[in-house]
Protein backbone atom coordinates (compact mmCIF):
# COMPACT_ATOMS: atom_id res chain seq x y z
CA UNK A 1 0.00 0.00 0.00
CA UNK A 2 1.51 3.52 -1.15
CA UNK A 3 0.56 6.46 1.09
CA UNK A 4 0.53 10.37 0.29
CA UNK A 5 0.71 12.70 1.76
CA UNK A 6 -1.45 15.73 0.69
CA UNK A 7 -0.52 18.94 0.48
CA UNK A 8 -2.47 21.44 2.43
CA UNK A 9 -5.10 23.93 1.08
CA UNK A 10 -3.94 26.37 -1.84
CA UNK A 11 -0.04 24.31 -2.14
CA UNK A 12 0.21 22.99 -5.36
CA UNK A 13 0.45 19.02 -5.97
CA UNK A 14 2.71 17.47 -7.80
CA UNK A 15 2.73 13.06 -7.88
CA UNK A 16 5.79 11.74 -6.11
CA UNK A 17 8.51 10.03 -7.93
CA UNK A 18 10.13 7.17 -7.66
CA UNK A 19 13.95 7.85 -7.67
CA UNK A 20 15.35 4.84 -5.75
CA UNK A 21 13.02 1.43 -7.31
CA UNK A 22 14.90 -0.87 -5.46
CA UNK A 23 14.23 0.51 -2.28
CA UNK A 24 10.82 2.08 -3.25
CA UNK A 25 12.12 5.29 -2.23
CA UNK A 26 10.99 8.62 -3.82
CA UNK A 27 11.67 12.01 -4.04
CA UNK A 28 9.37 13.15 -1.14
CA UNK A 29 11.23 10.91 1.57
CA UNK A 30 14.79 12.10 0.38
CA UNK A 31 13.51 15.91 0.23
CA UNK A 32 12.01 14.90 3.56
CA UNK A 33 15.32 13.32 4.89
CA UNK A 34 17.29 16.29 3.65
CA UNK A 35 15.25 18.05 5.91
CA UNK A 36 15.49 15.74 8.50
CA UNK A 37 19.30 16.63 8.67
CA UNK A 38 20.89 14.54 6.17
CA UNK A 39 24.12 15.56 4.25
CA UNK A 40 25.34 12.81 2.42
CA UNK A 41 24.71 10.10 0.25
CA UNK A 42 26.01 7.74 3.00
CA UNK A 43 22.86 9.38 5.33
CA UNK A 44 20.82 8.46 3.04
CA UNK A 45 22.03 5.45 2.59
CA UNK A 46 21.47 4.67 6.24
CA UNK A 47 18.54 6.38 6.92
CA UNK A 48 16.33 5.16 3.57
CA UNK A 49 18.29 2.68 2.05
CA UNK A 50 18.58 5.02 -1.31
CA UNK A 51 21.89 3.58 -3.66
CA UNK A 52 22.39 0.48 -1.60
CA UNK A 53 21.90 -2.11 -3.95
CA UNK A 54 22.36 -1.07 -7.58
CA UNK A 55 23.41 2.40 -7.15
CA UNK A 56 21.83 3.56 -10.49
CA UNK A 57 19.76 6.11 -8.85
CA UNK A 58 22.97 7.96 -6.17
CA UNK A 59 23.24 10.84 -8.69
CA UNK A 60 20.14 12.06 -8.60
CA UNK A 61 19.28 11.19 -4.35
CA UNK A 62 22.28 13.58 -3.92
CA UNK A 63 21.09 16.11 -6.40
CA UNK A 64 17.54 15.85 -4.83
CA UNK A 65 19.18 16.46 -1.44
CA UNK A 66 21.46 19.14 -1.76
CA UNK A 67 18.61 21.10 -3.88
CA UNK A 68 16.58 20.64 -1.06
CA UNK A 69 19.40 21.87 1.46
CA UNK A 70 19.86 25.01 -0.83
CA UNK A 71 16.19 26.09 -1.28
CA UNK A 72 15.40 25.66 2.95
CA UNK A 73 18.77 28.30 2.76
CA UNK A 74 17.74 30.58 0.77
CA UNK A 75 14.35 30.73 2.25
CA UNK A 76 16.43 31.21 5.69
CA UNK A 77 15.20 27.70 7.37
CA UNK A 78 17.82 26.51 9.56
CA UNK A 79 18.12 22.78 9.19
CA UNK A 80 19.66 20.38 11.52
CA UNK A 81 23.36 20.17 11.55
CA UNK A 82 25.43 16.87 12.29
CA UNK A 83 26.60 16.41 15.94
Amino acid sequence: MIWIKFPAPGVAFSPAMYVCVCQQVTDREIREAARQGCRRLEDLQDTLGVATNCGCCAELACELMEETRSEAAAFGCPLPQPA
